[in-house]
């Protein structure tokens, strides 16, 4: 049995594209999927399949949300072992003692990026680094504030979704008691 993490992109934002979890959790079992776990309402899921074809099964549950809630986010399904890889190399671990100020920026594909571009967007206390499909971002004055944040992914040729150091954690600790 493989473990997969689910990360839906816009749900649950401002009164749109509402997903209740527990729903998630009913829907993604009746896809035969296993152990569903949810971790808060931004939607973040933990789960089992046989399957091995992730473009595949992200498709189906992609179509099962949206004939069911009539929207259908973006979802981006990596295996257990890849999330793990990413925790692991985090280049920031001095930004883990602020968890929201330290964001994982997870990509469907190496993205094409100006690094001039991100200088300038940079604010002075923040760092980023890109490792593979993983953008990293420590903005010790704030998320909300930080205008690479806001650009991150915009022009880069990928989809994209954020996860705060919090959430991962959590997520990854949810993957790990589930059997990865």
């Amino acid at each position: 049995m493989n473990t997969y993490i689910a990360l839906l992109r816009g749900i649950n934002v401002g009164g749109n594209n509402q997903l209740p979890m527990k729903g998630l959790v009913t829907l993604l079992e009746g896809c035969g999927l296993h152990n569903v776990k949810t971790y808060i309402q931004s939607g973040n899921v933990v789960f089992q399949s046989e399957r091995t074809d992730l473009d595949e099964l992200s498709q189906q549950i992609t179509a099962t949300i949206r004939q069911r809630y009539g929207f259908a986010p973006y979802i981006l399904l990596l295996d257990a072992q890849r999330f793990q890889a990413a925790v692991a190399a985090n280049p920031f671990p001095e930004g883990e003692a602020e968890p929201k100020a330290l964001h994982l920026f997870f990509m469907d594909g190496v993205p094409t990026i100006n690094p001039a571009e991100l200088e300038q967007l940079k604010a002075p206390g923040e760092r980023y680094q890109l490792i593979g499909t993983v953008f990293y971002l420590h903005a010790p004055d704030g998320i909300g504030r930080s205008k690479l944040a806001e650009k991150a992914g915009k022009g880069w040729g990928v989809n994209i979704t954020a996860r705060n150091w919090r959430t991962v954690c959590e997520v990854m600790a949810i993957a790990t008691a589930t059997g990865t």
